[in-house]
């Protein structure tokens, strides 16, 4: 069974898919302005076609961010040892995560409460209350926030606490584990079976987890992202599992489309209700799983056609994903809080804060890339003289 180089094969499919879904996910939150579910500011004025989008994207969003993770921790163990393996976590998550949380999150959090009529001031009259009314909830409970940089406090704690486990799978046991594995998964439709998992975590789980994205009491939501974290682990770890996405991209795609639209059709006509162990919120919930699995596959599959390459582009692109994820969140705020006051067509609006986000991140991202602080801040390779 070929194992995939550590050190020798850079993917750069997986540099496209991270970049590529990066760009999706500024859409996502810009259209979250405009959606029907609540979020920080809301516009008067929602959109059906941004809702839509919405939902396709919180299908597999998400869960790529965290199988790209566990991809680069396999990549990343195969040229370092395990205290440089921590070392670099923690300079390029752990530290930006601490920095946005003190300067990134807070005005988001201000104009929520300016919007919401909670809070008149300015911004620096606002600060100290950022840290003296409790967590933050999205009911209005409290400020202190990390925000979407939820992904990177999961992320940092997902390479921890997983690393016994990563390092076991290099070793002469878990070499021969992942053999009959990458195997297993080779036959038939077996590789749609690493669905089962995250049904489990999501059915029997998701019921009694609450706040979503607040690590202490997400437990569906902790194990059902951990499980995609380490199956990007797994992927690279063996040639055998990427001719299974090879041989399974098309039906992957197949599978998601209708089922994607039956979902949102259901969904949308009021059939997800009854009780949360009900026969059907449990098909729901394995449908969303199947579904997400099913995207992911065919994304991946798809750009390991098409996309193994490079070029300036990428090179680029790839070191500002990180910076870019840092800010984007912030950036749509600021911006979505004066667009959703003006009268247009919501289309148009949500068209503006993309284009006027975009630009004012990578204006931002410019700044960054050029001092050694900013660039340590948000997490980036300091450049060797």
């Amino acid at each position: 069974m070929k194992i995939v180089s550590g050190s020798k094969a850079r993917r750069y499919d997986l540099d496209w898919v991270r970049v590529i879904t990066m760009f999706l996910l500024l859409l996502f939150h810009s259209g979250r302005l405009f959606n029907f579910t609540p979020w920080h500011l809301k516009n008067a004025e929602t959109a059906g076609g941004i809702e839509t989008y919405i939902h396709f994207f919180d299908y597999w969003g998400m869960p790529m961010f965290f199988l790209v993770a566990g991809a680069a921790a396999w990549f990343s163990l195969g040229v370092r040892k395990p205290g440089q393996f921590v070392r670099e976590r923690f300079l390029r998550i752990f530290v930006p995560l601490i920095f946005g949380i003190l300067i990134i999150v807070p005005p988001q959090v201000y104009l929520e409460r300016i919007y919401e009529g909670d809070f008149s001031g300015s911004f620096f009259q606002f600060y100290p209350q950022f840290f003296t009314h409790g967590t933050y909830s999205y009911e209005g409970t409290g400020n202190l926030s990390w925000g979407h940089l939820w992904f990177l406090t999961y992320l940092f704690l997902f390479c921890l606490i997983t690393l016994p486990l990563l390092l076991w799978l290099r070793r002469e046991a878990g070499k021969r584990f992942l053999d009959g594995l990458a195997s297993f998964t080779g036959k038939g439709g077996n590789i749609f079976l690493y669905i089962l998992p995250l049904c489990l975590w999501i059915v029997t789980l998701g019921p009694l987890s609450s706040g979503e994205n607040d690590l202490i009491h997400d437990y569906a939501h902790d194990l059902y992202y951990l499980s995609f974290f380490i199956y990007g682990y797994l992927l690279c770890s063996r040639e055998g599992f990427w001719q299974a996405i090879d041989r399974y991209k098309t039906l992957a795609l197949i599978l998601a489309v209708p089922f994607s639209l039956a979902e949102m059709t259901l969904d949308g006509l009021g059939y997800k209700s009854g009780g949360p162990y009900s026969l059907v919120m449990i098909l729901f919930s394995c449908a969303w799983c199947f579904i997400a699995w099913c995207w992911i596959i065919a994304f991946l599959g798809y750009a390991r056609k098409f996309l193994s390459f490079t070029n300036e582009f990428l090179s680029y692109a790839n070191e500002a994903v990180l910076p870019f994820y840092i800010l984007h969140q912030t950036v749509i705020i600021i911006m979505g809080y004066f667009v959703i006051q003006w009268q247009m067509n919501v289309y148009l609006k949500y068209l503006i804060v993309v284009v006027a986000s975009l630009s004012g991140i990578m204006v931002l991202y410019e700044l960054i890339k050029r001092t050694v602080v900013t660039r340590f801040i948000f997490g980036m390779r300091l450049k060797k003289k």
